[in-house]
């Protein structure tokens, strides 16, 4: 008889982390609604919260590399790995976001969640090929439950309203998709917080930049107290969810860390209704958004145990 295998440790913990990063994700979703108002510039907004989680994951950066400087020593990055490192900040950390903000504000945030939700689709048809990574039908069910669901909790498809804010929301999403497929290759010799760090801080440069090419660089000066309150709380959760999803990432494949992220959206809906007083959503979509979110946690995490059964 075939011994059954064990879960490594690396991927039992990567997919508790995508667990929290979804949990991260879907009150930032919720709490950036109020943030957003306060500033009415959405692309003055996330820049600067993208400068506050800058600062957070470079503080966090700091401290740890002080802890380990007598202990271990520091990775050396080749000119390949600080190529990734730019790209990661130009593709992940700056263009998409403006494409995203710039998107919302010309297409309803209901179209706007459901094509960045289809994330996972795009990182999985990039990961088989560019990473290796082994999918099997368990994955194609609970991905499909997760579109399918996710669709469902934002009206469904035949309501989708193509458009130019569609599209850049869609071309904002395949960029983010890269960059989870570029990440994950860095994050075999780059710490998760430095990468973090980098991403943000790279991103915010060419925030500032494009700030200043609209002429509303100024708007960041002019912004009160409240606003920047909003900010700093965003700021935060944005670096919390950097941080985790980046440790996720680096333990576990790229197609289950990104469809457990889809979870997130139960959160946000939980919280909509819960505070907001928002109609609940559809029963049927919150139902196979949970159930492919468990699919795809089982099938990380259990696999192994199965005898004959192929490890990723």
């Amino acid at each position: 008889m075939k011994a059954v295998r064990s879960v490594p440790k690396t991927r039992r913990a990567g997919v508790a982390l995508a667990g929290v990063a979804a949990c991260i994700s879907g009150v930032a979703v919720f709490v950036n609604g109020y943030g957003v108002r306060r500033w009415g510039d959405a692309t003055a907004y996330t820049t600067a919260k993208n400068l506050v989680a800058a600062i957070v994951l470079g503080f966090v950066l700091l401290a740890g590399t002080a802890t380990r400087s007598r202990t271990a020593p520091r990775a050396r990055l080749g000119r390949r790995e600080w190529a990734g490192v730019g790209a990661v900040a130009l593709i992940g950390g700056s263009v998409p976001f403006v494409l995203f903000f710039e998107g919302l504000a010309r297409a309803s945030s209901t179209d706007a969640a459901f094509v960045q939700k289809t994330l996972v689709v795009w990182v999985a048809l990039l990961a088989v090929p560019l990473l290796h990574e082994r999918i099997g039908p368990l994955h194609f069910a609970a991905i499909a439950l997760l579109v399918v669901g996710q669709a469902a909790l934002t009206g469904g498809v035949p309501h989708l309203v193509t458009g130019a804010g569609v599209t850049m929301v869609f071309a904002a999403t395949l960029l983010w998709a890269v960059e989870t497929v570029f990440a994950k290759w860095l994050l075999g010799t780059v710490p998760p917080f430095a990468l973090g760090a980098a991403r943000m801080g790279g991103g915010v440069v060419v925030l500032l930049g494009w700030l200043a090419v609209r002429g509303t660089l100024g708007d960041l000066a002019d912004a009160g107290t409240a606003a920047w309150g909003w900010v700093l709380l965003t700021g935060v959760i944005l670096a919390a969810y950097v941080g985790t999803w980046y440790s996720a990432l680096a333990r576990a494949q790229a197609v289950d860390v990104t469809a457990l992220l889809v979870v997130g959206a139960l959160v946000t809906a939980a919280l909509d209704t819960g505070i907001k007083g928002v109609p609940a959503p559809d029963p049927v979509g919150l139902v196979l958004v949970a159930t492919g979110g468990l699919l795809v946690a089982w099938t990380s995490l259990w696999r192994d145990r199965v005898p004959g059964s192929a490890s990723a």
